[in-house]
């Protein structure tokens, strides 16, 4: 107020609201930005938007508040894919579509109606479908994205729970997932992949007109993931079906038509038109929309063959011999290895076969029941499951865990910016999304002084863009600083960009594990994807992963050659 130039002319373009909170006049405001700049906390943005977009203002949440543009258009017998950052709306829009949110169309002041809605979509496909949410015509069901927050929720038996919401085959879903094993267990003793599945069950088990997944990939490997989507696929057969979903692979395997959303987090949102899902996921990797001419990021996001790297010269940071660990019912195996200085080693292999096992016993939190590991390196170990137990701001653990290396000017520029830390410094570390905190907890990692880095699963909760952006991180941060790094994760794209070598698990989930290698990637891929029952090839256009339709001919031709993996 003090710095505004319409405040200095005596216009009261910003004032207190009724509960002691700033109001800004937006008809009013000449978006001169200095109000950005001069605010403290980074708690006002303006944008500029163009006026033809107004029209198509679905809801706001607000005075100065977030405004969502557009909604996407479910299809029966189709997957409608939702592709965009994470704090744009996607979740609104979702909850506009299944009747949970009334649109306002922008009319803040007025008790919102179905029939606004109604009337401005009147004639078309989206409206049609729209008057049957306001006559209570279309029943949804929705799978959450936190499947993590489930056993707050619920306690008992997973499988007292899914006969509670039990309105279709229940046995048959079980059985696809493969979850028989998990139905005895109480909801607050199983692990994440678990969780997730018992989530994406409950949804499938209920009878309704249109269901929704939000991300169902998160903590589930390759082969859970093909086969959720499998699972997906079929049910869209009969119904409407909608997913959000940010395992690019994945999307690219599940949908048909995809909505690409832009705007910016916790501002605005807008949703594109559909198109089919191999253009909008290599539209969404340029970063410009050609038909809308709209460019919404600065930058593409590109995948460029990476030959083998010469180790022979390189410094041998830890090398193990073949390891072996009982933990109660389950015991895993390993060959022996080594890990070198400055090398990304990516690891990959179903769930609950003894990746996290490994990494801990690499870091020193676990010990070999037998095996031997040669290394005086420091450590530092990003777990799979982050708990926000801090009770301060996210500056204030920085500090608490960093120190003075919070202000090192390598971590400011190479992790801390790219990783966009000061949008989050003055947020309560209890309050950040799955997202903003699994952002934090890879700067944490990479923050420490160490001299491997063992990041599991930091891919969860993260949107494409951001997967694509930690990645990076995580490469840059290793060839800058002759550091080491090991990351555990189930999204290919991710292992894609960020690997020089990998390590393939495989054996029993929950009762035997083994380890090979590492090997060079197109080894260890071979070898990885050869155990899933899948064939990759590049996209010829932006030259990212792409999973062959089963038995189609390069799927065919790939298996004859042994070639699992494309080769570059």
């Amino acid at each position: 107020m003090s710095y505004c130039p319409v405040m200095k002319n005596g216009t009261e373009v910003i004032e207190y609201g009724e509960d002691g909170k700033i109001i800004i006049h937006e008809e009013l405001c000449t978006g001169c930005g200095i109000c950005v700049h001069k605010c403290p906390f980074g708690a006002i943005t303006i944008i500029n938007l163009p006026e033809e977009l107004e029209e198509d203002l679905i809801h706001q949440y607000g005075e100065n508040g977030f405004r969502l543009f557009k909604l996407p258009t479910p299809r029966k017998g189709q997957v409608i894919g939702i592709l965009g950052q994470n704090g744009i709306g996607k979740t609104s829009s979702i909850s506009i579509l299944s009747g949970n949110l009334v649109p306002n169309l922008g009319r803040i002041n007025e008790k919102p109606e179905w029939d606004w809605i109604i009337e401005r979509y009147s004639g078309t496909e989206l409206g049609e479908y729209l008057k049957k949410v306001a006559d209570g015509k279309i029943r949804a069901a929705l799978k959450p994205q936190y499947v993590d927050k489930l056993p707050k929720a619920y306690s008992g038996k997973v499988g007292n729970l899914l006969k509670n919401v039990e309105e279709r085959d229940m046995e048959g879903v079980v059985h696809r997932l493969k979850m028989e094993a998990t139905l005895e267990k109480n909801i607050d003793e199983i692990s994440g992949g678990e969780l997730q599945k018992v989530a994406i069950s409950a949804t499938m088990v209920k009878d309704a007109d249109i269901y929704f997944f939000d991300e169902p990939s998160s903590y589930l490997d390759i082969s859970q993931r093909l086969e959720i989507a499998r699972v997906i696929r079929e049910l869209a057969e009969e119904k409407i079906v909608v997913v959000v979903e940010h395992d690019l692979a994945i999307l690219d395997f599940l949908s048909d038509l995809v909505h690409l959303m832009y705007g910016k987090a916790g501002a605005y949102g807008v949703i594109a038109n559909s198109r089919p899902v191999r253009n909008a996921i290599n539209v969404y990797l340029s970063g410009y929309m050609p038909e809308e001419n709209i460019r919404f990021r600065d930058r593409e996001i590109k995948f460029h063959p990476h030959p083998p790297k010469d180790m022979k010269e390189s410094f041998v940071l830890i090398r193990y011999g073949e390891l072996f660990k009982r933990l109660s019912s389950f015991e895993l195996r390993t060959s022996a290895g080594d890990i070198h200085q400055g090398e990304v080693i990516g690891v990959v292999g179903p769930n609950a076969t003894g990746k996290t096992t490994f990494v801990k016993m690499l870091a020193g939190v676990l010990q070999p029941d037998d095996g031997w590991i040669s290394a005086e390196a420091k450590v530092s170990y990003k777990p799979q499951y982050i708990k926000p137990d801090f009770d301060g701001t996210v500056r204030e653990l920085f500090l608490s865990a960093l120190g003075e290396g919070t202000e090192d000017n390598f971590f400011k520029i190479e992790v801390a910016h790219p990783l966009r830390l000061k949008d989050l410094y003055e947020k309560e570390v209890t309050a950040l999304s799955g997202g903003e905190l699994q952002r934090v907890a890879i700067a944490l990692c990479l923050g420490r002084d160490a001299d491997i880095y063992l990041l599991d699963e930091p891919s969860a909760y993260l949107d494409a863009e951001e997967r694509m952006n930690a990645s990076k991180v995580i490469k840059r941060v290793m060839d800058k600083s002759g550091k080491s790094a090991m990351v555990v994760d189930h999204d290919v794209y991710l292992i894609d960009m960020v690997s020089d070598r990998i390590m393939v698990f495989g054996g029993e989930p929950g009762v035997k594990g083994y380890a090979e290698g590492p090997f060079h990637m197109r080894d260890g891929m071979n070898r990885f994807l050869k155990n899933v029952g899948i064939t990759f090839r590049r996209d010829n256009e932006t030259r990212r992963p792409r999973i062959n339709k089963p038995d189609s001919r390069l799927d065919r031709e790939q298996r004859n050659r042994g070639e699992y993996y494309y080769a570059d």
